[in-house]
């Protein structure tokens, strides 16, 4: 036999002698009751993470690329998924536009300043305001009798489960100027027919905030409230019991146990309702859509109003891709912040 074909012959053993390990390493990997739970947890995650990446991470991926072209889906593109052609790669010029503040911006741009000014007002407004409403409204549902708290948190919470878009058609019904009740309620207290047009008035203003941001701010918390609240519950069952009456003997007053002892505790829990709050707030679209169709005069008009119109409307599909890349990193970067600033480094 020649040296030549020894090695091959070699060779073909030592590769045969590979597959058949795989082969083993596998069978072994799921067989046996170890191999029967890996193929149940396999069997239960793999659809999640297909619908993950189906309809969240493909979708992010396609919002960005979109971002450095300008498309329009009206428009013959190139042979890759109608990119290039029609539809040019224009690199940072969406991005670059967004920084433009001289008198001759385009109105896409002067949209974009506006829409942000308003979310980042609607944001900062609604955080602040949720958490001071929950957090000592759970404390008092946690004070009553136990056999009434049960009540109390599903009457709170049932607003949570309602529709975005039958919240806004009642709190509509509620402000609108001729037949709504806050209208009817005013009249009879003052005594004379009053008519306000609360969320179509541009003239209505706050120190320096449109009252329609302020109709939209009270139906999101309206809805809101109970989600936080379930949450600051939860939290406040988990405080231990002998820290408070430690503090009940060294002469704590309720107030001082609440703002000494209760809040200190719950600082990873408000830490969590933050950010969460932070987010839901940057993705309101249909309250804004249905009770003021971000008007009067573009008062509301939100960062999703914004990406909506320009995506569907106007058809400028890259321009609010764009958009919706920046709020992206708003809220990434806000979040990241809040994290930072509420970080606790123990843990009761």
């Amino acid at each position: 036999m020649s040296p030549s074909s020894t090695i091959k012959t070699s060779d073909s053993k030592t590769s045969s002698e590979t597959v058949a390990k795989a082969s083993r390493r596998r069978s072994s990997f799921l067989s046996g009751r170890k191999g029967a739970e890996r193929r149940f947890v396999f069997g239960m995650v793999s659809p999640m993470v297909l619908y993950m990446v189906v309809f969240s991470v493909l979708p992010i991926i396609w919002a960005i690329a979109l971002a450095f072209f300008d498309y329009s889906a009206r428009r013959t593109g190139g042979p890759i998924l109608g990119l290039g052609g029609e539809n040019p790669f224009v690199g940072f010029e969406n991005f670059q536009k967004m920084t433009d503040f001289s008198a001759e911006k385009p109105l896409e741009v002067r949209q974009f300043h506006l829409s942000l000014r308003t979310t980042l007002l609607f944001a900062f407004l609604v955080v602040p305001l949720n958490l001071a409403i929950t957090l000592p409204l759970a404390s008092l549902i946690e004070s009553v009798h136990q056999r009434m708290r049960p009540l109390f948190r599903n009457l709170f919470f049932l607003p949570v489960l309602t529709s975005a878009v039958g919240v806004a058609i009642m709190w509509g019904f509620i402000l609108s100027p001729q037949r709504g009740l806050l209208n009817a309620l005013i009249s009879k207290v003052v005594g004379e027919t009053t008519i306000i047009a609360w969320t179509s008035d541009p003239s209505l203003t706050v120190l320096g905030i449109p009252v329609s941001l302020f109709a939209v701010i009270v139906a999101y918390l309206w809805q809101d409230l109970g989600y936080n609240l379930i949450i600051f519950i939860a939290a406040l069952q988990g405080v231990p019991q002998s820290v408070k009456e430690a503090a009940l003997i060294d002469g704590a007053k309720p107030w001082q146990l609440f703002r000494h002892v209760t809040i200190p505790l719950l600082k990873p829990t408000i830490m969590l309702a933050s950010v969460l709050t932070m987010i839901s707030a940057f993705q309101v679209f249909d309250l804004f859509q249905v009770m003021t169709n971000g008007g009067p005069n573009d008062q509301t008009r939100a960062l999703s109003i914004d990406i909506y119109e320009n995506a569907f409307r106007f058809q400028r599909m890259g321009w609010a891709a764009a958009v919706s890349v920046v709020l992206f990193l708003i809220v990434l970067v806000l979040s990241l912040v809040q994290s930072k600033l509420l970080r606790s480094d123990w843990e009761y």
